[in-house]
């Protein structure tokens, strides 16, 4: 059964991540939301103005009152530079989803992987998840970078599988990681 808790404040030794504020809406405009590059690959198209970041925002705000909904921005330095959220929660089979993105400017830099990892640490740690997914666009080899350096096992890709929002069926990459797997890295790193 999931224990859950809801967005709290992780730290890193180079990253916040934290619950989003209305505060973050110009930062998250310019440095990912609007930029196409981001956003190629995700179900969502880039925002068109700063008021639809300023409403989604309100939106997600709402939504911590939830203990099941987990969405973090990442910070780094002082400024909001992307996020990464648990999706498609199944409550019976206990897994989820993780759905990320970051501005180009911080790209290969090893801050999504370092993201990942405390988030993956908080849902098997805190929440109890018995299984965490990562998919990705095959023509967006840096996702399953980010889920290979966290330790997740690929599990195949689906051919045709996304429709993108410029019409692209696009193949998908599989990936996936057991609480029991991580358990036992998480005992080989002590």
């Amino acid at each position: 059964m999931l224990n859950h808790r809801g967005t709290e404040t992780l730290r890193t030794e180079r990253l916040i991540l934290r619950r989003f504020t209305k505060d973050d809406a110009a930062q998250m405009y310019e440095n990912w939301a609007k930029d196409e590059r981001v956003t190629r690959f995700l179900t969502w198209a880039p925002h068109t103005s700063p008021r639809f970041t300023e409403k989604l925002l309100k939106e997600w705000i709402k939504n911590y009152k939830n203990d099941d909904f987990y969405n973090w921005v990442i910070e780094f330095q002082g400024e909001a530079i992307g996020n990464i959220s648990a999706v498609n929660i199944d409550e019976n089979s206990e897994r989820c989803e993780l759905g990320y993105c970051i501005g180009v400017d911080f790209w290969g830099r090893g801050i999504m992987t370092e993201a990942a990892r405390a988030v993956i640490d908080y849902l098997f740690e805190e929440v109890s998840f018995n299984r965490i997914e990562i998919s990705h666009a095959v023509k967006n080899p840096a996702s399953g970078k980010v889920a290979q350096k966290c330790s997740l096992s690929f599990e195949g890709t689906k051919r045709g599988y996304f429709k993108a929002l410029n019409g692209e069926f696009l193949d998908i990459s599989f990936y996936g990681i057991l609480k029991r797997d991580w358990e036992k890295l998480k005992e080989e790193r002590k």
